[in-house]
């Protein structure tokens, strides 16, 4: 007798491979040149070897699938940024933006469809903003506990230096990318270390006696 279990999950992973069959295709397109705004449904479901119909079936409309592939490209940055801790320095800290660098030219055409679909698109822009306070959490906690160590200055707002750190620096790193050939990556990485380290984790204290 055949099994139930087998054939679920038979069902299941050919669900998964067409699913990744479309948006490996719609990444592929993106990064080809295609404008998101532009690229339709149809031309998506052809492209991906499938019927118009079956990309109904896994994603509501183009906005779920774009929301899907920019879920897992921050994850990924996300999982590199939240593995640096301040007692690994400086040079961890550049080796970091480094790797987030490599994530974000990898993935630049992505993020230029998020950012220009953000600009009138309510459900993208919320999405992104949410993405990013996965970020602005983790350098909050960071930032509170140098503090409470005294190694970083007491004085230092965690919740308006975040913003400046994690907002600012994701739209330097989107502009680099899609600017730079990147022959400037290194130095890139170094100025974002270097601001981040002795801007805010080891700002020198206010001299209070003047």
């Amino acid at each position: 007798m055949p099994s139930i279990t087998r054939r679920r999950s038979d069902a299941a992973d050919r669900r998964g491979g067409v699913e990744n069959q479309i948006l490996d295709t719609v990444a592929r397109l993106l990064a080809e040149g295609a404008g998101f705004t532009e690229l339709g449904v149809q031309r998506i479901a052809a492209e991906s070897g499938v019927a118009r119909s079956t990309f109904y079936l896994y994603f509501a409309d183009k906005t779920q699938l774009l929301l899907r592939l920019a879920a897992s490209m921050s994850q990924t940055s996300f999982g590199i940024t939240a593995a640096w801790r301040p007692e690994a320095g400086v040079e961890a800290l550049t080796a970091t933006f480094t790797e987030v660098i490599a994530t974000y030219r990898a993935n630049a055409a992505l993020l230029t469809a998020v950012q220009e679909t953000s600009a009138y698109d309510p459900a993208v822009r919320d999405f992104w903003d949410g993405r990013l306070e996965a970020f602005r959490d983790n350098t909050r906690q960071l930032i509170a506990a140098e503090q409470r160590a005294g190694r970083t200055p007491a004085d230092i707002d965690p919740a308006v230096a975040t913003h400046l750190m994690i907002d600012g620096g994701d739209r330097f790193l989107l502009r680099h990318v899609t600017t730079d050939d990147g022959s400037g990556d290194a130095a890139a990485a170094r100025e974002l270390a270097a601001t981040w380290w002795h801007g805010i984790f080891r700002r020198p204290a206010a001299d209070r006696t003047r």
